[in-house]
């Protein structure tokens, strides 16, 4: 359990490392400059002790920041993440002892994500077993810790996809790769064999697009995929050779993984394989365009997911990537939600926050997402329309969403209609409404964009005479009795 001198001493050397490591000073440069020894550097370093004031001036003074910048408990966006989980209750109140666990260790293990992240995940991992929780949890969760350290762009993976196609001639028919080209890579250069009707067995699986048997190098197709499915799934496949990743999924679908490094991969995977299909450089100069419109033009964005030949989803993620590096958009979500047939319940199947927990979130209490946002508000719609023959179809809007925190965001959502084997899906990005944005996306303030009030879930919603409602406010409820409990037995007690 950790103390609040322990938090403070903590953070004081995760934010002192950090600064010494981007002045490019050793431990004996940083301690000859502030004549200190090395041991004792090293010590403040790992939170082992903190320096009197005098030390502290001069620490600050050779790392050109000022005293209160040095000693204050707010960290830089990287080590973000760790300033929260140190102010949290969960090093707190968790017994971490119970396991032979040493807070510090943990805390130490976390500062140094992601090279020992995979250590940190399996020692987490011991924990679950005891609490019956999943695995897959966990991993997901450093997954997306992991994005969202680094704003969902990966500068490696960018160059790794241009070096691919400039190493095997990959022409673009478009703005795409041909896909023939990939598949030519895959059977030539990798001794690929593609059988687009070696699942035709297996429908009783489901959803599977794809299966590959290492042992024959026999990549199954699922007949009927578009080509936007199977340009994605022969981009991954190359990614799992030309990047040299072992640890892999050998189906498309989600099923129990058994290492975070295969979680990790199958993400680098996906990763390049949108970095293919949709050069950076490209795409980056079709959504300035795209944003530098003064109103909503729904058309232009469909026009350019028909431009690149890819899936809502593939899309949606692809731009997650970029906002961040190249239109100063930290502040955003990502959502995908699935809905099986049109009584199922609305499942949010994938999320991704960058800069800080964002609204909305997923929900694990079995309430009723809140049914005004567009993500719901779209796959609510779409099955009102008649399904046309041949290519799903697909339905897009925008739409304003005001917080009870006060958050606004512009939501920009895509979403395509199920079939016999697939769930509607509806995916989302939304971008924190400030200046930033007002300046980047020119669209924004078009007032034809539809602003409503949202909330979490109905059980959770205050929203008086909401015309969507799916469930009674029963959260709200509780916590209302539960406050006129405390209050008349305050008032008991001080009648005593």
């Amino acid at each position: 359990m950790l103390s609040h001198g322990q938090v403070v001493r903590l953070i004081f050397g995760l934010k002192l490392r950090e600064l010494r490591q981007e002045r490019g000073l050793t431990p004996a440069e940083m301690a000859r400059a502030c004549d200190v020894s090395v041991s004792y550097l090293n010590e403040i370093e790992k939170g082992k002790k903190y320096p009197k004031a005098d030390k502290i001036l001069s620490l600050s003074k050779v790392l050109g920041v000022s005293y209160d910048q040095l000693v204050s408990l707010t960290l830089s966006r990287r080590l973000e993440p760790i300033s929260e989980l140190l102010q949290s209750d969960l090093l707190k109140e968790f017994p971490l002892e119970m396991f032979g666990l040493d807070p510090l260790r943990i805390v130490e293990l976390i500062a140094n994500a992601p090279a020992k992240m995979n250590a940190f995940i399996s020692t987490l991992f011991e924990i679950a077993r005891n609490y019956e929780m999943r695995q897959e949890n966990f991993f997901l969760a450093a997954l997306r810790s992991y994005q969202e350290m680094h704003d969902n762009y990966f500068e490696e993976l960018e160059q790794d996809a241009r070096t691919f196609v400039v190493e095997h001639g990959v022409a673009a028919t478009t703005s795409s790769p041909d896909r023939a080209q990939l598949e030519r890579v895959l059977t030539e250069q990798y001794g690929y064999t593609l059988d687009r009707g070696g699942l035709v067995e297996y429908a009783h699986l489901g959803r599977l697009r794809s299966v590959f048997q290492p042992k024959s190098r026999r990549l199954l197709l699922r007949q009927g995929l578009s080509g936007a499915q199977e340009g994605f799934v022969l981009g991954r496949e190359l990614a799992f050779n030309y990047l040299n990743l072992k640890d892999r999924p050998y189906v498309n679908a989600s099923f129990p993984v058994r290492s975070f490094d295969e979680v990790l991969n199958n993400f680098k995977a996906s990763y390049f394989a949108g970095a293919l299909l949709m050069d950076e450089e490209t795409l980056v100069r079709d959504l300035t365009a795209l944003f530098a419109a003064k109103t909503w033009e729904p058309a232009a964005l469909l026009a350019l997911l028909t431009r690149y030949d890819v899936s809502p989803e593939m899309f949606m993620q692809r731009i997650t990537n970029l906002l961040p590096r190249h239109f100063g958009l930290q502040s955003l979500f990502f959502l995908r939600f699935d809905q099986a047939n049109a009584s199922a319940d609305y499942r949010l199947t994938k999320e991704l926050h960058l800069s800080r927990l964002h609204n909305p979130h997923g929900n694990e209490l079995h309430e009723h997402y809140c049914r005004r946002w567009i993500s719901v508000r779209l796959l609510a719609e779409l099955r009102q329309q008649p399904l046309a023959t041949g290519a799903p179809a697909y339905t897009l809007g925008a739409q304003r969403s005001l917080y009870p925190n006060g958050d606004e965001y512009l939501c920009l959502t895509l979403a395509r209609a199920g079939t016999a084997i697939e769930p509607a899906v509806s995916v989302t990005v939304g971008l924190l409404c400030d200046d930033t944005l007002s300046q980047k996306i020119r669209f924004a303030a078009d007032p034809a964009i539809i602003r409503k009030e949202v909330n979490e879930t109905c059980e959770r919603c205050t929203i008086p005479d909401c015309e969507v409602r799916a469930a009674a406010p029963l959260e709200v409820e509780r916590r209302q009795r539960q406050q006129e409990l405390q209050a008349a037995i305050a008032a008991l007690v001080n009648e005593a």
